[in-house]
């Protein structure tokens, strides 16, 4: 079924430091829409789901298997599942995030968990 969802009408929550986000979850994949504070620090973390990011404003480091990626405003970085990476706000971003399968942790509040406490295998 069809649904037309409005980012707006999604309550923005701040997962970890910095980093404040909206969530859409489909049948098969979660959308995640950032505001991420100039400074926020990405820890290092993995997880099982493939992740599409999408800068739409601003500059982010990501550190993706211990290579660093400067992305800037149209860039688009695919993260393989099980892939190490990290990083850095250098400014205010806004990031579109795209996980498939469904990221059941943020569904359920436990996201933070996940980059909070490193590593998953």
């Amino acid at each position: 079924m069809a649904a037309a969802i409005a980012w707006a009408d999604q309550p923005e929550r701040e997962i970890i430091p910095g980093f404040h986000g909206r969530l859409i979850h489909s049948d098969r994949m979660t959308f995640l829409l950032w505001r991420i504070d100039a400074g926020a620090p990405l820890p290092e973390h993995n997880h099982e789901h493939e992740q599409v990011v999408h800068m739409l404003e601003g500059e982010f480091e990501l550190v993706l298997d211990g290579v660093p990626h400067r992305c800037t405003a149209g860039t688009v970085l695919v993260i393989p599942p099980h892939a190490r990476h990290s990083g850095r706000a250098i400014t205010d971003c806004v990031v579109m995030d795209v996980f498939a399968p469904v990221r059941e942790d943020y569904r359920s509040g436990e996201g933070a968990a996940t980059l909070l406490g490193g590593v998953r295998e």
